[in-house]
């Protein structure tokens, strides 16, 4: 026995219907889960940026602002959109998030 490489999760619950919600109450439960467990995956992945940016701003000093702007870039993004109750809108109508690795 051994752990496991990676953990998999499912990309969205396979029956859920968008047009009548209350259809099955167990999809409905899985697909509040699933929607959950991505905006904290967002929240983290931005609170992750902004420590990188932090360190950043220390670490140049003056030149922070030439040599910190990809990473003033990628916390801008990686906040857009994200949050509890942002706006009403459901989370498929934000538009597609840019993918950016975390280096």
């Amino acid at each position: 026995m051994g752990r496991k490489k990676e953990v998999v999760f499912d990309e969205q619950p396979p029956d859920f219907d968008h047009e009548n919600p209350y259809k099955d109450p167990v999809a409905m439960i899985e697909m509040r889960e699933y929607l959950v467990r991505e905006k904290w995956i967002d929240i983290e992945t931005s609170k992750i940026i902004r420590d990188k940016l932090r360190w950043c701003y220390r670490i140049e000093g003056v030149n922070h602002l030439q040599k910190c702007r990809h990473l003033v870039q990628q916390y801008m993004d990686s906040t857009r959109g994200i949050g509890w109750g942002k706006d009403g809108r459901h989370p498929d109508q934000h538009g597609p998030k840019p993918v950016e690795s975390l280096e």
